[in-house]
């Protein structure tokens, strides 16, 4: 039986440290923008090919 306090106790104290992350996240601004990550996926990506291009002239 006293096995079941000490697990009782700990869920409580997990509960208590996510809700106080929650609390912490909703506060800095984790969870103002929730559209735009779900539509990233559907814009193109800019086109990077001055980084990604090889010269085919020698350096020297």
């Amino acid at each position: 039986m006293n096995i079941l306090y000490f697990l009782v106790g700990c869920s409580v104290l997990m509960a208590l440290i996510f809700l106080a992350a929650f609390f912490w996240a909703s506060k800095t601004g984790q969870h103002d923008d929730v559209y735009t990550p779900g539509v990233r996926i559907l814009f193109d990506d800019e086109d990077k090919s001055d980084e990604n291009h090889i010269s085919k002239q020698p350096s020297s």
